[in-house]
């Protein structure tokens, strides 16, 4: 007999089992996973955590790991695939940036976007190397014009850390662009 932290996925009853699943670990993984990322991709991520675990129930195997611990291991494998992607994202902008057809213009204009357009190239690989806890906060307040104060009430955390994280990754990128120079 399956016991409730190991239980049998491949039974007739798989459906029902994954459904108490959920509701046993759902909140617990949203807490987790919001934690790490903004509340709607947590709910994305919560929402792919179970869909996946339906698809490869018959692959779980309990005497290897509890069924939470499984869990947890496929939304953390989901969150770092969704970091990978923003970090491709920040590096494929960064490359991307200048790269429209310019019209007709003065000497000035194209040397100002010229240089405009390294000056994005070498932020966003600073961006795309920063821990992606230090570049939610410095985004949350660079591009979302949040005060500290602010980000830490909307992650979550203590003003402290924000400070810091944000200290962090100010002289992060300040080490890297002044390195590319």
């Amino acid at each position: 007999m399956a016991s409730v932290e190991r239980p049998d996925l491949t039974g007739s009853d798989a459906d029902r089992v994954l459904a108490r699943l959920y509701d046993e670990h759902a909140r617990g993984l949203h807490r987790y996973l919001a934690r790490r990322l903004d509340p709607s991709t947590a709910d994305d991520l919560v929402a792919d955590t179970f869909l996946l675990a339906w698809e490869q129930r018959s692959r779980y195997e309990p005497e290897r790991a509890t069924v939470r611990a499984w869990l947890y291991g496929i939304a953390t494998n989901l969150l770092r695939r969704h970091a990978r992607s923003e970090v491709r994202g920040l590096r494929a902008t960064a490359r991307d940036v200048g790269r429209a057809v310019v019209g007709e213009g003065t000497d000035t204009v194209a040397v100002s976007r010229a240089d405009a357009s390294v000056q994005a190239r070498q932020l966003g690989a600073a961006l795309a190397s920063l821990r992606q806890e230090e570049r939610d906060v410095l985004l949350l307040v660079a591009w979302a014009g949040l005060k500290p104060v602010e980000v830490a009430e909307a992650l979550k955390i203590d003003a402290g850390t924000v400070r810091s994280r944000l200290h962090r990754a100010r002289s992060a990128l300040r080490d890297h662009l002044g390195a590319e120079r």
